[in-house]
């Protein structure tokens, strides 16, 4: 018989509720981004952040989705199948009344397969079991309308699986790696004309 994962809190480390400590339920494959890696991203995208709507396409505990709003984002839409954690991030929406939050259960898939809006950056860590998910998700991300012209991706995952093949006009801009997690930044290189022949 599996021993049920206990729940945890993460701390937000900067921006209006720095050093805020928010609960997170104890689901399996739920793991929030470390502190010292959401540091490290939040230093990245400093300039980026105010006023940017954003999408946690995998939001588990939040961590990224939250981070964003306290740094200024206008927006951040917090995509989970599962329930409890859907059920965790409203909770935590109410404590903080974080303006410009929305939570939403359903697949990452299955969301992207909905009337797309654009988005400034988005959050891509899926559970490490779901890491095939990453490629078809880049993929919609690109093909279907849900990037702004110059939008930033982040992309989480297990260091020895690397990035997969990413859409023709994204860049990999920044690339590190914290323990067993490899993290990286990527642009959107905006397409506004077919190259001439």
């Amino acid at each position: 018989m599996k021993t049920p994962h206990k729940p945890g809190q993460l701390r937000i480390i900067g921006g209006q509720w720095r050093g805020r400590k928010l609960a997170f339920p104890g689901i399996e494959g739920l793991r929030p981004t470390p502190d010292r890696v959401r540091e490290t991203l939040f230093n990245w995208l400093r300039d980026i952040v105010p006023g940017s709507r954003c999408l946690d396409l995998f939001a588990g505990s939040g961590a990224l989705g939250f981070e964003a709003l306290s740094r200024g984002a206008a927006q951040a839409v917090m995509v989970d199948q599962d329930a409890r954690a859907v059920a965790q991030l409203r909770k935590n929406i109410e404590i903080l009344h974080a303006q410009g939050a929305l939570a939403v259960q359903t697949d990452a898939l299955n969301y992207l397969q909905g009337p797309p809006q654009s988005f400034d950056m988005v959050f891509l860590d899926p559970p490490y079991r779901l890491h095939a998910l990453l490629q078809t998700c880049c993929e919609q991300l690109e093909n279907r309308g849900w990037l702004a012209p110059h939008a930033h991706i982040y992309l989480e995952a297990e260091k020895n699986r690397g990035v997969p093949l990413l859409p023709e006009s994204w860049q990999v801009i920044r690339s590190k790696q914290a323990g067993q997690v490899g993290y990286h930044l990527i642009i959107r290189e905006r397409q506004d004309c077919a190259p001439s022949s």
